[in-house]
């Protein structure tokens, strides 16, 4: 017991992605990761912004998987969000053999998309635009033109 109060120190498993009961709301509290933490499936993890449950504390600006749009871009960024959690997760675990797999599974799923994409829709930052025999970068049309369905 800490300050005088009459609730002890909570034991916080990694799973439950929720507040301690006794939490101050001035008190900042960070969760951590155990090793081998459970994993959101893709579609999961885009929607709660992160790949892990027990990182999932309430966000307010949630967005439900189910709304998310399905289109190539959307693909591409989720692969993208997956490759960015795996590798800051094995920043502090980098010896979680599992998770690096993964890491390499989704790396590579990620380059092949993106290459997909820019061959399909042109590219997606101005050094892609420096991969074909002329600067492709200000040529319409755009992404969100195919998502408004003004391209056919």
């Amino acid at each position: 017991m800490e300050n005088g109060s009459s609730c002890p120190m909570p034991s916080c498993p990694d799973h439950s992605g929720t507040m301690p009961p006794c939490a101050g709301l001035a008190v900042p509290y960070v969760p951590f990761q155990q090793d081998n933490p459970q994993k959101y499936a893709q579609a999961e993890a885009l929607s709660n912004g992160t790949l892990f449950p027990g990182l999932n504390l309430p966000f307010h600006l949630k967005t439900e998987g189910s709304t998310l749009p399905t289109n190539p871009l959307v693909e591409l960024q989720a692969l993208e969000f997956v490759v960015l959690e795996l590798g800051m997760y094995l920043d502090t675990h980098p010896d979680d053999a599992e998770a690096f797999t993964m890491f390499k599974q989704y790396a590579a799923m990620e380059k092949s998309a993106k290459a997909a994409y820019e061959a399909k829709f042109g590219p997606l930052m101005k050094s892609s635009a420096a991969s074909g025999d002329s600067y492709r970068w200000l040529q319409e049309p755009w992404p969100w033109n195919y998502q408004q369905n003004e391209v056919k």
